[in-house]
C-alpha cells in the first residue's frame, strides 16, 4: 500500500495518473445481463481536465464509480500511476480512494448535523489527522472556496451554492491528485452553477490536479482540455 501512495506523491505535471483500458461493467437485472460499459478507455494526466459526456443512461456515473474505486468493473483494467487497482482488496482500495481521490457529486451530500467546517474536517479525521490541524486546514479550504463566513453554519442554513462550495472544499481535504465530479453543478441555478464551476476549474488548475467530470452541459464540457464520450457502452 505504501508503495503506491508514495509513487503517487512523485507524480509530475503531465504524467499519466490514471489509465483505463477495455473497461466493462455488466449488471444482472431480472436474471439477464445488462451490459452498461462494453469497452474502450482513456488516459488522464496530472494537470489535465477531461469532460465525460454522453446520453442519459449511457453509463457515465457507472464509469465514474469504477474509476473512483467505489465499484469494480466486470472486465478491463484501471491503472493509477501504472499500478492496477481493480483487483486490490477493499482495504487497499479504500486507502487509495481516501488519500488520493476527491469526489464532488451533483448533490452536496453534506452531513446535516455537522457544520460546514466539521464536514470538511471529517475526511482528515478519518485519516488520523490531529483535530486542531484538521480544523485549521478545513477553515483554509473554506476560505479558498469563498465560504469561510459559513464555517459554523449547518448545511440547512446555507444556500445551494454555499453547500456545493463546501462540498468542493471537502473533496480537497486530503489533498488528492485526482478529482472526480459527477454533474457538480447539476443541482444549481445557472448563476450559481457558473460560480461553482469557475471555482472548481481554478482550484484544479492552481493545484495541478487531474479532473474527470461528468456533465450534460456542453458549454461546460467545452472548457475542459479534452472530451470523452460513452456511445453504445464504448468509452472513447
Amino acid at each position: 500500500m505504501s508503495s503506491i501512495l508514495n509513487s503517487l506523491s512523485k507524480i509530475k505535471t503531465g504524467d499519466i495518473v490514471m489509465s483505463v483500458r477495455d473497461i466493462k461493467k455488466t449488471f444482472i437485472e431480472g436474471g439477464q445481463p445488462l451490459h452498461i460499459l462494453r469497452g474502450g478507455g482513456f488516459d488522464l494526466h496530472r494537470g489535465e481536465i477531461i469532460a465525460l459526456v454522453g446520453a442519459s443512461g449511457s453509463g457515465k456515473s457507472t464509469l465514474l464509480q469504477c474509476v473512483g474505486l467505489l465499484d469494480r468493473p466486470s472486465g478491463g483494467s484501471i491503472l493509477i500511476n501504472g499500478v492496477p487497482v481493480q483487483k486490490m482488496d477493499e482495504d487497499m482500495r479504500t486507502q487509495i480512494r481516501r488519500n488520493k481521490i476527491g469526489f464532488v457529486y451533483q448533490k452536496h451530500n453534506l452531513l446535516s448535523d455537522f457544520t460546514a467546517v466539521e464536514n470538511v474536517m471529517l475526511p482528515m479525521l478519518a485519516n488520523g489527522m490531529d483535530e486542531n490541524v484538521a480544523y485549521s486546514r478545513a477553515y483554509k479550504l473554506l476560505k479558498m472556496t469563498n465560504v469561510a463566513h459559513r464555517a459554523s453554519h449547518l448545511p440547512g442554513a446555507m444556500s445551494g451554492g454555499e453547500q456545493q462550495r463546501t462540498a468542493v472544499a471537502r473533496a480537497l481535504a486530503n489533498n488528492p491528485y485526482i478529482l472526480l465530479a459527477d454533474e457538480p453543478t447539476g443541482s444549481l441555478d445557472p448563476q450559481h452553477a457558473i460560480v461553482v464551476f469557475d471555482l472548481l476549474l481554478d482550484l484544479v488548475r492552481k493545484n495541478q490536479m487531474a479532473m474527470l467530470f461528468v456533465t450534460h452541459d456542453m458549454n461546460l464540457a467545452e472548457r475542459a482540455d479534452k472530451k470523452i464520450t460513452i456511445t453504445n457502452g464504448i468509452v472513447e
